[in-house]
């Protein structure tokens, strides 16, 4: 069956995907999310035009002709538009199926181990960010945690003086010596000052440093990687796929993190996937927020052999995202440390239509 028409309901954060078929058949997606109305506007130009008419079950042939006929603009825009399409075309897959994506891979939906994963620097102090990691864990079940250090993009600045050497002690005791600790430093350090930061890390346990360097410096990242002993880890940022060939065939890091939605969707994570497991890296991807990212995200790792131990789950609430409120009707839920792989077909995500009525529509179709 052919695509017949393609629609966006976005805002400046959120846009989601509707693809109809030929026969009525529909699927959702979702674009990537912040700048979601500009990337709404990219997706029916520069995405839409190309695959209307095209058959709808030919997702790799789509997702590898797009980016060709746009070699122009190869950045990050297009490919996050990209996404929108090709999550939208595996939810109409999954339904024509009658099984979830994570089937369609030939993983099986169960309940998946998250961690509790702090988005919060400059606006909470480490007391209290500590508190409420103790709260989650004893609310929710959760056993592994991230917090931040150093300063986002901060040339060795941490985000106010002290606040890293605080932090990590603060949340291990907190926490206990059984919990899992992650770190994120956003591409906070130079590799001196990273390895400085690493070794304070394992002496406090933590097992995952995560873009301990500027992202785009794969050798500075390599270098820390190479130095320290527990998990260094990255790619988040990274939506080409020959840098991705780079990141895992030079052992940049210890632990692949795409974000499935930067990258263009689930097809492309899957080629990332393959490069890691040929690199014998482990996958624990990116997916930090409540939006469609996450769902797929867990569909996906429900079925890889190199899944990591669990997925990022956002802990931060409507007073931090409050455009996440209102976006299911069955959102995700955490019950002793894990989530719920929604059962499909598809995506298995039912989204509210209220949302949808007040948001900004757009449409393309064979005329």
């Amino acid at each position: 069956m052919k695509i017949r028409r393609l629609e966006t309901f976005s805002t400046e954060y959120v846009g989601f995907v509707r693809v109809t078929a030929e026969d009525g058949a529909q699927g959702w997606g979702q674009v990537s999310t912040y700048n979601a109305d500009i990337t709404s506007t990219i997706f029916h130009r520069q995405v839409a035009r190309w695959a209307l008419g095209h058959d709808a079950d030919d997702i790799a042939g789509l997702v590898a002709m797009i980016p060709e006929r746009e070699h122009k603009y190869p950045g990050s825009y297009v490919l996050r538009a990209l996404t929108g399409l090709d999550t939208a075309l595996w939810d109409l897959r999954g339904k024509r199926a009658g099984q979830s994506v994570c089937e369609l891979l030939g993983g099986t939906p169960r309940p998946f181990p998250v961690y509790a994963s702090s988005m919060k620097r400059g606006e909470i102090t480490p007391r209290d960010d500590a508190e409420r990691l103790a709260r989650l864990r004893d609310a929710y079940g959760f056993t592994a945690f991230k917090f931040r250090v150093a300063k986002e993009c901060g040339h060795d600045e941490d985000e106010w003086p002290g606040r890293t050497d605080e932090i990590v002690p603060a949340v291990r005791r907190a926490l206990g010596p059984e919990a899992t600790l992650l770190v994120d430093a956003n591409s906070g350090y130079t590799p001196a000052k990273a390895i400085e930061v690493g070794k304070m890390l394992q002496d406090y346990g933590v097992a995952h440093f995560e873009e301990p360097c500027p992202y785009w410096e794969h050798d500075w990242t390599r270098e820390v990687t190479e130095t320290l002993e527990l998990d260094v880890t990255g790619g988040e940022q990274d939506c080409d796929l020959t840098i991705w060939r780079y990141l895992t065939r030079g052992l940049v890091m210890d632990v692949a993190q795409p974000d499935l939605f930067y990258l263009g969707g689930l097809n492309r994570t899957l080629q990332v996937v393959a490069m890691a497991e040929a690199a014998g890296m482990p996958v624990t991807p990116h997916s930090a927020n409540q939006s469609l990212v996450t769902v797929c995200t867990l569909h996906m790792m429900g079925a890889i052999p190199s899944a990591g131990p669990y997925v990022e789950y956002s802990i931060e609430g409507p007073d931090y995202y409050p455009w996440e409120v209102g976006l299911f009707r069955n959102p995700l839920r955490v019950q002793d440390g894990k989530v719920q792989i929604p059962q499909g077909p598809g995506w298995g995500m039912e989204i509210e239509p209220a949302w949808l009525d007040a948001a900004k529509y757009q449409v393309s179709e064979v005329e």
